[in-house]
């Protein structure tokens, strides 16, 4: 929605490029960072095509980089977008709705040992086979309260008095599995590095350990000089660090921070330094 790149614009004096899956998500910004035009562009692009967007602008290195992983609240809170388990709507999750299957499509058609990875994978989901296999009995499943409805039923009573709803894990699984999250996010982190300048800074926002562990090995390795395995004893794999770590552990939102913004509390922040 704008946020962070206004936070940026606001602290800087330079251009920014700003790019989202969603398209609904851009009227919105554009009229949030009006006031800093014409020092921002925005386009409909995945990140995966940061490295294409940046040369239509003629920019083959930058300054900065940000990648905000995961949805946004407006999505959630559009049950028509079908990211809620706590509103009813279409069991879509896309976030660019004009492409790909939705996740009813995917759910009702997939096996269900292709679930059950999927929750495993994306969610690390406990109880994914006795969910895969409740999904199997109950398809088609076409509506957020359906799938969440189902997933309470399996996890039984006691899992509704839990600190998270007993379907996050279900949904957070699907709608990374649906919009290939962990895929893109794989591909995109070194072409972010090729774009730094020297100096320049690569900071990701996650917002749970799925995700986080994928940036956090990513950076661990592009700051070694050297990958082999430990019981190597003369290194050979010709590997040559192309960033520093600027933050060893993640940078969590205070207790200000959540008060003001609780969806903050699980998010954290990691960042590395072009060499």
């Amino acid at each position: 929605m704008g946020g962070h790149s206004e936070a940026l614009l606001e602290h800087c004096t330079h251009q920014l490029l700003g790019l989202d899956r969603d398209a609904a998500a851009l009227p919105h910004a554009t009229d949030r960072l009006q006031k800093y035009a014409p020092r921002f562009q925005l386009k409909h692009r995945s990140y995966l095509d940061m490295v294409a967007a940046a040369a239509e602008l003629g920019w083959h290195e930058v300054d900065g980089i940000l990648l905000d992983l995961g949805f946004s609240s407006v999505q959630v809170a559009t049950p028509v977008r079908g990211f809620s388990f706590q509103l009813d709507g279409p069991l879509d999750m896309r976030y660019d709705c004009a492409s790909g299957d939705t996740a009813a499509d995917w759910l009702n058609a997939a096996r269900e040992s292709e679930i059950v990875q999927v929750l495993l994978a994306y969610g690390e989901e406990p109880q994914s086979r006795a969910i895969a296999r409740a999904i199997g009995a109950e398809r088609p499943i076409h509506t957020t309260k359906q799938l969440s409805e189902l997933v309470e039923r399996v996890k039984g009573a006691g899992s509704r008095r839990a600190k998270i709803h007993p379907a996050t894990r279900t949904f957070q699984a699907i709608r990374m599995f649906v919009n290939d999250e962990l895929g893109i996010l794989k591909k995109a982190l070194p072409q972010a590095i090729r774009l730094l300048r020297t100096g320049g800074r690569l900071a990701v926002i996650s917002f749970h350990s799925v995700e986080d562990r994928v940036v956090k090995r990513f950076f661990q390795e592009a700051s070694r000089n050297c990958i082999c395995p430990p019981e190597k004893l003369l290194c050979d794999c010709g590997h040559v660090a192309t960033v520093k770590r600027v933050t060893r552990k993640p940078i969590r939102a205070q207790s200000r921070e959540i008060a003001r913004n609780p969806r903050s509390r699980s998010a954290r922040l990691r960042v590395v330094e072009a060499l």
